[in-house]
């Protein structure tokens, strides 16, 4: 069993803004999407909200890799912990990247 996602967390994930935008569509499946201003995104959820912000971070290097990288920060309003559960199943798989 997967844990209980919170009303708010925030993840540093590797993924160009470009391609976070590309994928956001996609990822929130059915539900309204707007994006208000640059690095927001506001999703509805059934009766409530996943507000979405962004900072792009400098990238991750190792050797002669470079790797692109976001701080991504979620806060839910009105949305209940089933809700949340699953809106999140769906959207982890649709923005993961492939590797081990």
């Amino acid at each position: 069993m997967s844990a209980e996602i919170p009303a708010f967390f925030e993840r540093e994930q590797s993924v160009a803004e470009a391609e976070w935008l590309r994928s956001l569509p996609g990822a929130v499946r059915d539900h309204a999407l707007a994006l208000p201003a640059p690095g927001e995104a506001v999703v509805s959820i059934g009766p409530g909200t996943l507000q979405l912000s962004w900072t792009v971070l400098p990238p991750r290097r190792m050797a002669l890799i470079q790797l692109p990288r976001m701080s991504i920060r979620y806060r839910f309003e009105g949305v209940d912990a089933g809700a949340r559960q699953a809106f999140m199943r769906y959207f982890d798989l649709y923005t993961h990247r492939g590797g081990g």
